[in-house]
């Protein structure tokens, strides 16, 4: 059987036999992997030509919403991919935070999307910067899809996650994608592109899969494409140092394995809660995968005199991980992803053993295997080393075994510690284990800069922590130095990866039509009817409202101190308000915007259902008793919703630039609300 590759909207099969990829339970073979024969000058017009405009035509919700709805139809399919994943070597838990954990980050980023950013096909950033005395001539920043691909070269240890939370940023940025798994674990990958293409919810051309090499494909991109690379440093520094990718300046982001570390805090007691938590947490990202995730601890540092302790008790811990068939009961870690990478581990389990001492497990260890039909070949047992001096020798520092191996190291202050922390050269996460805040801040100040991440565990949070080895789609998933210097994930900024920021300068009217999004000074319209008098599709942003006026008596201040329970100085005390920074007795900000809210309100049923919110509030001068007050109210922005089953109007929400002045056109209050108002279109 032969893996088969995706691309200009057919299914194709290498033209040779190519790899022999194997169970990794059993080790039957599973299939063949090549691209031979793949036009891949083909490929990248078909990006660049078909799935880029039609991605395009989308508007960033559009793309989101396609993104969840494709979400729902793959979970709907994951027994097969769990079935499938056992032969990687994956338990159902491994299986879980590829392909459940890869799915959510899908459902993330299609809510992050649609919370965060317009409807529209592009992105305006930031706030206008102004670049002139009167106002005339502004900036702004936005954001547009690059009008190219985004090659993603994923590792083995996540096919499906890998995939996942690397494509749901760059389709939601309107960039088409060639995924290219690692071989190895091809056949998952190709699994789900499968289902991916059979759902029909993403436009023709937006996905394309290479099961196999990439042939001169780095050579064929330029200048508008991106590239994403996840896997070992080596490799990653070969890639980006491609002549292509250097004359065109092509992005390239790279996620590298790292050493990364886990420090118990001196403070911890053996008999505190947050030694047991250390413990659990060091054995569970052992063995998890079998220890390979680019996030898995490597290195193991606590106080010196608790060696013995942490010895003995992940030891005790280890004793009782079962080896085996992934799918037998009971057991809790499965084999390598293949006999090949059991060799590696050898290697370099035996480079770490000139430097420091195997403890537990080892390339000697006996192996119990649990399940039917299992082949040793590509199983390794949890394994312990321990360096007696950390800050003198390099190799467990430098030397990763890519599995369930890891590196007792001592320290004997906290200083230490972060200097041994350093040594890695640059990891994607570190984790500290303390109930001592000054302990946590004083690490995390002393080695931030040399973690992408940094988790701190104690009994506060650990119930629902997720541990020191899962990426978020919210937070930024990366690291300086060795692992690789870029970011993946971190909510929006993912998403920005793939488009092409530009300032763009010119006067407000000119950047609101471009921006689609009122700005102060732009030139407005008003007329008869009363803006929350029509429905979302008749508002036209910079639509405009001046009311009438309305002088402030100190029975206002006094009411209103009344019903809001506010008796503060600078609105009843005589006295103290004189002396103040104020120099009089003042109104209620609150009272202000109430008071402006009823000056604007149409009071009568309309298309306005509901105030959907206040934003960006700044009270910028005091209304004293006897100020007049008077406000405009401009559509800044409109953001059209998507009807959900239950709603019972189709809607979108108007955003709202509100000014207060008073009788010297003073602005005393500037800030936005947000109405939710009815569409006439179903």
């Amino acid at each position: 059987m032969k893996s088969k590759s995706y691309y200009c909207g057919a299914w194709f099969e290498g033209e040779n036999q190519g790899v022999e990829v194997r169970d990794a339970v059993n080790g039957e073979v599973i299939c063949n992997v090549s691209s031979e024969g793949i036009d891949f000058e083909k490929m990248v017009q078909y990006a660049r030509n078909v799935g880029g405009p039609a991605l395009r035509e989308l508007t960033i919700h559009e793309r989101a919403t396609a993104l969840k709805n494709l979400g729902k139809y793959l979970m709907s399919k994951k027994d097969r991919y769990y079935e499938i994943s056992s032969k990687t070597g994956a338990t159902k838990l491994d299986g879980w935070v590829d392909i459940e954990g890869g799915l959510g980050t899908m459902f993330s980023y299609s809510g992050i999307a649609r919370r965060e950013f317009a409807n529209e096909k592009f992105i305006v950033e930031g706030p206008p910067e102004p670049l002139s005395a009167n106002g005339t001539f502004i900036g702004r920043h936005i954001l547009t899809s690059k009008p190219g691909v985004s090659v993603h070269i994923n590792a083995f240890n996540f096919p499906c996650w890998g995939m996942l939370e690397k494509i749901a940023p760059s389709l939601i940025a309107g960039v088409p994608v060639i995924v290219k798994p690692a071989t190895v674990s091809a056949y998952l990958t190709q699994a789900m592109v499968e289902d991916i293409i059979d759902s029909g919810l993403l436009p023709e051309g937006s996905i394309q899969l290479i099961c196999g090499g990439v042939g001169d494909l780095l050579n064929l991109l330029n200048e508008q494409d991106v590239v994403t690379f996840t896997g070992s440093a080596s490799t990653g520094k070969k890639l980006r140092a491609h002549p292509n990718i250097i004359d065109n300046s092509i992005p390239f982001n790279m996620e590298a394995d790292s050493l990364n570390c886990s420090i118990l805090g001196e403070t911890v007691d053996v008999e505190d809660p947050e030694f047991d938590l250390f413990i659990k947490e060091v054995s569970r990202e052992m063995t998890v995968k079998a220890g390979q995730k680019c996030t898995a601890i490597r290195r193991i540092i606590v106080p010196a005199n608790k060696v013995e302790a942490v010895s003995n008790a992940l030891k005790a811990r280890l004793d009782k991980i079962t080896l085996g068939d992934p799918t037998a009961e009971g057991v809790r870690m499965g084999p390598l992803v293949g006999s090949s990478q059991r060799r590696d581990i050898r290697a370099t389990v035996d480079q770490l053993a000139e430097h420091c001492e195997v403890i537990y497990g080892g390339n000697n260890a006996e192996m119990t295997l649990i399940g039917d039909n299992v082949d040793e070949s590509a199983f390794y047992p949890p394994t312990l080393l321990y360096c007696a001096e950390p800050l003198t020798t390099d190799a467990p520092h430098s030397i990763e075994a890519f599995g369930p191996v890891s590196t007792i190291m001592p320290y004997n202050s906290i200083d230490e510690a972060i200097k041994i922390s350093h040594l890695g050269r640059g990891s994607l996460v570190g984790s500290i284990v303390t109930y001592d805040d000054s302990e946590a801040a004083k690490i995390v100040m002393g080695a931030a800069t040399y973690h992408g991440r940094m988790l701190i565990l104690n009994r506060d949070c650990a119930k629902e922590s997720t541990g020191h080895g899962s990426p978020l789609p919210s937070l930024v998933h990366g690291g300086p130095g060795r692992a690789g210097g870029g970011e993946e994930l971190g909510g929006s900024r993912a998403i920005k990866h793939y488009m092409q920021r530009t300032a763009i300068q010119g006067s407000p009217t000119t950047l609101m039509a471009i921006c689609r999004e009122y700005v102060a000074g732009a030139k407005t319209t008003s007329s008869d009817k009363h803006p929350f008098r029509m429905y979302f599709e008749e508002l036209k942003v910079g639509e405009s409202l001046t009311t009438h006026r309305r002088t402030v008596t100190e029975a206002d201040i006094v009411n209103f101190g009344c019903l809001s329970g506010d008796h503060f100085y600078a609105h009843f005390d005589e006295m103290a308000a004189k002396d103040s920074f104020f120099g009089q007795r003042v109104a209620h900000g609150y009272f202000i915007i109430s008071a402006a809210a009823g000056m604007f309100v149409d009071p009568a049923p309309g298309p306005v259902i509901a105030n959907y919110g206040l934003e960006n509030l700044r009270f910028i001068e005091p209304v004293a008793i006897g100020d007049t007050i008077q406000v405009k109210i401009t559509a800044k922005k409109k953001i059209k919703k998507d009807k959900r089953p239950d709603d019972k109007f189709t809607t979108g929400v108007v955003v709202w630039d509100v000014q207060v002045t008073n009788q010297h056109e003073d602005i005393v209050a500037i800030y936005d609300i947000m109405t939710l108002v009815e569409r006439k279109e179903a």
